[in-house]
């Protein structure tokens, strides 16, 4: 089918749902390499013009990728709930932005937007972000709601998790646990501890995994470890009896870049059922870890849709969390601008697509977090993040990543600091998940506020803490 709209005198039109999604589409690198970027901002309105009057129920039968070619797009309409979908049915793209920031102003927004998160497609959610303002994204999202819990309850409302990433260029044992130990003291860590590897091999992945699970018992922290290896080889420690705590997959939006990733999608499934039968969890049962990212797709040569021509890189992100909606995960992150400048060229670009990512997620049913995050090659820097971590922070978001100094020296790429997570926490008045939120108070961590009391590594380590397996049993009437 063939959409047009007219601006300033001339007619634009586009061939089809995929050109049309992708013209429509906030300027960004990826899109201009793939080819299917907009030619002009007068194009781009006329293309989201066209875009806000198509039916939300074509994306129903109008495929950006065909299901005759792609597990994901058979994936997506084999889940998809009709009667969920009704309340929406009737509404065209720009009647659907209309409707949710409706919804978002309305009480009990979370209730209704949680319900219909299962009636909603990825392309759906995609075709609605590219006409709302940052502002939208944002209000949007923050009246969303998707709560998962496995040791601790992760995306309750007025509550920022973290995932604290200990990485470490030779995975050293003394240089993880370092990490692991700065970033407890600083109340990080109630998301995951995950450690990417330097070494998939699985003696290595073993020896991490039994480090993170030995810190964690030692001092009784209510949060899950995990080694962010290939589905097969945690799926293999299963079986060998590690301890797993979450299965983790960097997932995409097309069959062909899971391909890429060695991933199929019955290997998540086998993995989910192995991870769940080992009863690790205490408030929830969630066990699968996702990261996705936009340009994942056209760097693994995956990107065609219907007719042979090029999807844009935010709906092929969005098709990633209909992937991991099927598995019901504990935690989903985009690593927003890690992929590089080719994909999200600057600041703007990077702010932007996390704010897309995030409520795509949300609105999908997905526990959504975001790595804050740029490669030194980019246009961007440190304030970039501060602004996109403070909007996160307004919008909800379940959690962000975050690494000692906000630099990462094994992956060699920046992100948050533990310092961040506390200035979001305090200026915003959020706090941990709960059960950390228990734990700071138990090992004398939690001031009278509700931030993290301020300690000396060096002076005070964490064994040494009221209330800690190695401290006294529970002195925190006598705490400064």
């Amino acid at each position: 089918m063939r959409y047009q709209h007219t601006v300033g005198g001339r007619t634009y039109a586009f061939d089809g749902l995929v050109d049309l999604m992708a013209r429509a589409t906030p300027l960004r690198s990826g899109d201009v390499l793939a080819g299917c970027a907009a030619s002009s901002d007068a194009e781009r309105a006329a293309a989201r013009w066209a875009l806000a009057d198509v039916p939300l129920s074509t994306f129903l039968s109008e495929h950006v990728v065909p299901p005759e070619d792609d597990d994901v797009t058979r994936l997506v309409l084999d889940t998809h709930d009709a009667a969920a979908f009704a309340p929406v049915a009737h509404l065209t793209v720009g009647g659907f932005r209309d409707w949710l920031l409706e919804t978002a102003a309305a009480p009990g927004s979370a209730a209704v937007l949680t319900s219909l998160a299962p009636g909603l497609t990825p392309e759906m959610v995609a075709a609605v972000s590219k006409i709302m303002r940052n502002a939208d994204l944002v209000q949007v999202a923050a009246a969303t709601s998707v709560v998962t819990a496995f040791r601790s309850t992760i995306g309750l409302p007025g509550r920022l998790a973290t995932r604290l990433q200990p990485n470490h260029p030779t995975d050293d044992p003394a240089g993880v646990a370092t990490a692991v130990l700065d970033g407890l003291l600083l109340g990080c860590g109630d998301a995951v501890v995950g450690v990417n590897p330097a070494s998939d091999d699985p003696a290595t992945v073993r020896r991490l995994l039994h480090l993170l699970d030995d810190v964690r018992e030692r001092y009784d922290v209510p949060t899950q470890t995990c080694v962010l290896t290939h589905v097969t080889t945690t799926t293999d420690l299963i079986a060998a009896g590690a301890p797993v705590d979450l299965v983790f997959q960097s997932i995409a939006g097309t069959q062909g870049a899971n391909a890429g990733f060695g991933v199929e999608l019955p290997m998540l499934a086998e993995a989910r059922e192995a991870a769940l039968a080992l009863g690790r969890g205490t408030v929830g049962e969630q066990v699968m870890y996702f990261e996705t990212g936009q340009g994942a797709v056209l760097s693994a040569d995956a990107h065609l849709g219907t007719g042979g021509r090029p999807v844009d890189q935010q709906t092929l992100e969005a098709r990633a969390y209909g992937v991991a909606r099927a598995f019901d995960p504990l935690l989903v992150n985009t690593v927003v601008g890690f992929i590089g400048p080719e994909y999200l060229h600057d600041g703007k670009q990077i702010v932007r697509a996390g704010l897309e990512d995030h409520l795509c997620g949300k609105l999908l049913g997905v526990p959504m977090g975001v790595d804050v995050c740029y490669t030194n090659h980019a246009e961007a820097d440190q304030d970039d993040m501060d602004t996109l971590l403070t909007l996160l922070g307004v919008a909800g978001c379940a959690f962000v990543i975050t690494v000692p100094g906000a630099d990462d020296v094994m992956l060699g790429y920046q992100s948050l600091s533990f310092h961040d997570a506390l200035y979001a926490r305090q200026v915003l008045g959020l706090r941990a998940a709960p059960e950390m939120e228990a734990w700071l108070d138990r090992v004398g961590l939690l001031d009278e506020r509700g931030g993290v009391r301020a300690v000396d590594p060096a002076t005070t380590p964490l064994a040494a803490l009221p209330g800690t397996a190695s401290g006294a049993a529970d002195t925190r009437d006598e705490r400064p």
